[in-house]
């Protein structure tokens, strides 16, 4: 099986209705404090996302995933600090491509964006304990489980503990030296630890 080929673009206004086509729909945002979504709602995530842009300094880039060309996802990075060279990196699947690794390959995106083009020295990610594909992922990045953080946020279903994991810039440099880029991506579930659409 190869790995499904993702690309990242920056998000546009334009992109609203295909960030709707997954913000909309409840199993994508079953661990979110968000969602599902109104189109009035991802018009407006997606314009923030789009205003971030221009803003300085940069503090979150928003890409659209697209696999040949069709916007399948989104993966965002945000800066939490210039000066201790800190980020966090979240991201949301379309579920019709759940299973073909995009998700890692956002990951995968995001991280070398965070220290290979902005320096970044420590990037983190959470997840609700119970979304054991987006734990999964999180694992195939490099990332190291620091631990659960309880009662989070308050969902639909009740209180929500978070999942927290980490990699930093030298961790990532020996990673993704021995990431084999013709593997397989594994199975991926809706995962979006922390990305709001």
């Amino acid at each position: 099986m190869e790995r499904t080929s993702v690309s990242l673009s920056r998000i546009e206004m334009t992109d609203w209705r295909a960030v709707h086509s997954w913000a909309s729909l409840a199993e994508v945002c079953r661990f979110q404090t968000w969602g599902p979504n109104t189109e009035e709602e991802t018009r407006e995530f997606v314009a923030a996302a789009v205003d971030a842009w221009v803003h300085t300094p940069r503090r979150r880039f928003t890409y659209v995933a697209r696999v040949d060309g069709d916007a399948v996802g989104m993966g965002v990075l945000h800066v939490r600090s210039h000066e201790h060279r800190q980020g966090e990196i979240a991201y949301a699947v379309h579920p019709r491509v759940w299973g073909r690794g995009v998700g890692t390959a956002i990951g995968r995106r995001l991280l070398a964006r965070a220290f290979g083009d902005l320096g970044l020295h420590r990037v983190h990610a959470t997840c609700d304990p119970r979304n054991l594909g987006s734990s999964r992922i999180l694992g195939r990045l490099g990332m190291t489980r620091e631990g659960r953080q309880r009662h989070t946020a308050l969902l639909r279903d009740g209180w929500r503990d978070s999942e927290m994991f980490s990699v930093l810039e030298d961790e990532w440099r020996a990673h993704a030296a021995t990431d084999a880029p013709g593997t397989p991506g594994g199975s991926d579930s809706p995962g979006a630890p922390g990305a709001r659409a």
